[in-house]
């Protein structure tokens, strides 16, 4: 269990450090802006989350993350050419660091014997909370509070986990089938442009 945790936060980091950096390039970002943007995002939901869950920050054991998102840079600079014919990559990516981190942070909570309700919010925290930090450095209004279905598959992917794993079926196996089942859902979502109601409030005359 302790080997599919690290496999998943070292592919989250890299997944959502492409996103971030694919962002701040479309900013006009330097390197090192891309950079902080890129790690802003892979480390920023788990670090919030091991704060909560009063651990040290899982990328405080190891500068393998740090690398991570170094790697994730390089890789971007030397295939630019062919990442800006992927108009949609950046979404390819949220979408893999969304999945991945939810499902990290999820085992990792439930691994400290805390309940299912509050692993599947630390899931949702750990998958979604990045990309806020991300926005908020570009100036952007937060996905998540946008009508894009994001955090509620991150919500719904954390139910299937939970359920999956009552039922006894292995680890492996459940963290497969809830990674399709995030993917899928954003993709889906995003493809037939299926949101939440907006908010409306009338004000009285």
């Amino acid at each position: 269990m302790d080997y599919l945790l690290e496999i998943l936060e070292f592919l989250g980091t890299f997944a959502f450090a492409i996103s971030g950096i694919r962002h701040a390039a479309a900013k006009k970002f330097d390197w090192f802006g891309g950079f902080i943007c890129g790690i802003a995002v892979a480390i920023g939901g788990g670090t919030l989350r091991d704060l909560l869950l009063g651990v040290t920050p899982f990328w405080m054991t190891r500068p393998i993350y740090i690398l991570c998102t170094i790697l994730a840079q390089a890789f971007l600079i030397i295939f630019q050419k062919y990442i800006k014919r992927l108009d949609n990559a950046w979404l390819f990516f949220d979408t893999l660091g969304l999945a991945l981190f939810t499902i990290a942070g999820m085992q990792k909570t439930l691994d400290m014997g805390h309940p299912f309700w509050l692993a599947i919010i630390m899931g949702t925290m750990t998958g979604a909370a990045g990309g806020v930090i991300r926005d908020v450095l570009l100036n952007n209004v937060p996905v998540i509070f946008q009508k894009e279905i994001y955090a509620i598959a991150s919500i719904l992917g954390g139910c299937l986990y939970w359920l999956l794993l009552s039922l006894h079926i292995d680890a492996a196996y459940s963290a497969t089938a809830t990674f399709f089942f995030i993917v899928i859902i954003r993709f889906l979502a995003v493809r037939y442009h299926i949101s939440l109601p907006q908010l409306h409030l009338h004000e009285e005359e």
